[in-house]
């Protein structure tokens, strides 16, 4: 029996794989289209046609897109001091350095534990009057600070926790990336007698455009989910002045139980994020590499 006969069996083996794939993703994707298009509430639990009124609602709701513009923001941010911290980091790693599989593995602590309990861990840290954060600060003359009850430094706290915790996962893409990289160019580099910061932005950087590019994009996917973080250490105070798109859409679909209203934002969400997470990987294509994406 030739290839093209065993073609149809192949497919057969992968059908299971793939109904379950689709089952897991199309159908709740389905089912939230249609319930964000129902008036579903504490009020009417059901599934009561209303068409767009849920998204022209969602349209005048300045709260959903300031908590949108503030998880952007934070999410920016916080990736980009995550991806400074883990190429050092991985550059340190990767030269010969005493103890490198200690700090391998001091690195990697923060991401083995799970985003609430690190939480917890910093709002005690971070407490205003109990936590050792300002003990520490007191001692160089510096702080108290409100970490937690300020709404500026709420949001440096929540960046903060976040960049603790997943620098180690940028860390550990990039090292994986600068061991793999081939060692032929930085021998020529070092012939055409370049020096280290030379030889990082001309042949390291270049190189290593496809991992961090891949990296950063992941990252992004990611923190433009942050609601964990936000729900244990501050619940969106004060005020809103941590609250992103995620923990908003818990309110709603959770607290006030607004089901429809909150598959609406959901789904509102979820398209504006494809949207411009398509546009930030041009963007990074273009100022990595160059050229057209």
């Amino acid at each position: 029996m030739g290839e093209a006969g065993l073609r149809p069996y192949k497919l057969a083996f992968l059908l299971p794989g793939l109904l379950t794939l689709l089952a897991i993703i199309l159908f709740p994707l389905l089912f939230t289209i249609r319930v964000s298009t129902s008036g579903w509430d504490a009020i009417t639990p059901d599934l009561s046609w209303i068409g767009g009124t849920n998204y022209v609602a969602l349209w005048n709701d300045t709260r959903f897109w300031e908590s949108l513009g503030r998880l952007g923001a934070m999410a920016v941010g916080t990736v980009l001091i995550q991806y400074l911290l883990g190429f050092a980091l991985a550059l340190l790693v990767w030269h010969d350095v005493k103890a490198r599989r200690f700090f391998r593995l001091l690195f990697l602590i923060p991401m083995m534990t799970t985003p609430v309990i690190m939480s917890v861990i910093w709002r005690t840290i971070l407490h205003e009057s109990l936590g050792p954060a300002n003990d520490v600060l007191g001692l160089i003359g510096l702080g108290p600070y409100a970490w937690l009850t300020s709404g500026g430094w709420a949001v440096v706290s929540v960046m903060l926790v976040e960049v603790w915790q997943w620098t180690p996962f940028m860390f550990l893409l990039l090292l994986a990336g600068l061991i793999s990289l081939p060692r032929e160019p930085f021998l020529a580099a070092s012939i055409d007698g370049a020096g280290p910061i030379r030889t990082f932005f001309n042949v390291t950087l270049p190189l290593m455009a496809p991992v961090s590019i891949g990296a950063i994009i992941i990252r992004l996917i990611e923190a433009s989910k942050l609601m964990e973080t936000v729900y244990v250490l501050t619940s969106g105070g004060p005020g809103t002045a941590t609250e992103t798109s995620g923990y908003y859409i818990y309110i709603k679909g959770l607290r006030d139980f607004n089901i429809g209203y909150a598959a609406s934002l959901s789904i509102t969400y979820l398209v504006i994020m494809i949207v411009l997470l398509t546009v930030i990987g041009k963007l990074l294509h273009r100022a990595f590499i160059g050229g057209r994406a």
